[in-house]
């Protein structure tokens, strides 16, 4: 007879069955991720990529050349070999040329340690916000506003709150709005001016009543200045009103520009930061596990911009100018759009009837027409029925595209 062991030894050995799990596929990105827009800019632009004889007025870039001396100074600095690393903060002497530049400008005391070098007004304002955006914390918007702003806010937990501005009002903000939407929560003001989608100029008792306050309250104010110096219809007796020149002290301001619409630098990406010395500080910590440091010749090129003749830039406004009363006109005698007079940029921002799908109207008139433009729902909530035209193009391009553009409009039914 069998021992139990024998027994067991016999009997035949029963198949151990391996668990197999199935991982579910998993987004592999941060659920942040999640809060970045396809960009209505891109989906326009890389549909008319694959078309013919499109006329664009859409990109919000510069078309006049970057001036000579601008050029001369970056292709110097390469034949020089400078082409390394700067300090974190910036090439000293581009700090300086921005210290001496915003002193004299805005008739304030300045240092180079309340200036950061950024790759571009776009780095800048990735530090500003995603520095100090976090759950709990709200952002008041203008709304329309660059694409940009509000997405970075919710990326890292901020609340964004839209205070909406009107083409009937030509898009001015009204500084009331502002402090009536200002509550518990509020962190900071996102302001821009002149405004990208709008062209809307605020003056200076609007940027004034919203920076004082923001002080008086503990609020911040972030202001998105990089077409400063594209003021169409600027008045000596009231110059261009920054936030440099509207407040007190810096403890709780960022100022944010760039090179790129001044001086046609856009692809160069140098921009900058001004706030306070502790502000910088913290923000240098920051930028130098992102970028590092801006592109060192375009610095040189910086210098040479600020510190050179600055009949290129009166040029280029005159220009502007110019194409602004053009398509002001243009779109006044377009059906259906009802426009006003920008201020500043080389953007307008009309409305359609407000019951009308500016996206559909931007595909079916890009489709028909082969004119591309941006519409309303790229810069915020309140503005789906409008569209944005950049007269960053000549004015014979401009006519040429309206051409185009009023007699399909008189054949919509909306």
């Amino acid at each position: 007879m069998a021992t139990p062991t024998e027994h067991n030894k016999m009997a035949p050995a029963k198949a151990t069955k391996r668990k197999i799990t199935y991982r579910k596929t998993k987004a592999r990105w941060h659920p942040s991720m999640q809060a970045i827009p396809v960009p209505g800019i891109r989906r326009m632009v890389n549909m008319a990529a694959e078309m013919e004889d499109v006329i664009h007025l859409s990109i919000g870039q510069p078309d006049q050349p970057t001036p000579a001396h601008v050029s001369e100074a970056m292709i110097d600095a390469i034949r020089a070999g400078q082409t390394g690393y700067t300090m974190d903060a910036g090439l000293p002497e581009l700090l300086v040329s921005l210290r001496d530049y915003y002193s004299k400008k805005y008739d304030r005391e300045l240092t180079t340690d309340n200036i950061l070098v950024t790759s571009g007004a776009t780095e800048a304002m990735y530090l500003a916000l995603s520095a100090t955006s976090a759950p709990g914390r709200q952002f008041i918007v203008v709304d329309p506003s660059f694409l940009l702003y509000a997405p970075l806010i919710r990326m890292n937990g901020g609340e964004v709150k839209y205070v909406p501005t009107k083409a009937e009002n030509g898009h001015q903000l009204d500084p009331e709005d502002v402090i009536r939407a200002i509550g518990l929560r509020t962190f900071a003001v996102v302001l821009n001016s002149p405004n990208n989608p709008t062209g809307a100029v605020y003056p200076r008792s609007t940027i004034e009543a919203i920076v004082e306050e923001c002080a008086f309250r503990g609020i911040q104010v972030f202001s998105d200045e990089v077409y400063d110096h594209l003021v169409l219809d600027e008045d000596e007796t009231e110059p261009y009103a920054s936030v440099l020149s509207c407040g007190t002290d810096l403890d709780h301001v960022m100022c944010i520009s760039s090179f790129s619409k001044t001086y046609s630098m856009a692809g160069l990406r140098v921009g900058w930061v001004i706030s306070s010395q502790g502000a910088i500080k913290k923000l240098r910590r920051y930028h130098m596990f992102t970028t590092s440091v801006a592109n060192t010749p375009a610095q040189f090129a910086g210098v040479a911009a600020l510190e050179g003749d600055q009949q290129c830039v009166r040029d280029m406004v005159n220009i502007y100018r110019e194409r602004r009363d053009v398509i002001t006109d243009l779109v006044n005698q377009t059906p259906h759009l009802t426009g006003y007079k920008p201020g500043g940029g080389f953007y307008i921002f009309p409305d359609l009837p407000i019951h009308v799908d500016a996206s559909d109207v931007c595909l079916r008139m890009l489709q028909d027409t082969g004119v591309c433009t941006v519409p309303g729902d790229a810069f915020g909530d309140s503005c789906t029925n409008s569209i944005r035209f950049a007269f960053s193009a000549s004015c014979e391009r401009i006519e040429e595209a309206f051409d185009r553009i009023i007699p399909w409009m008189k054949k919509q039914k909306f």
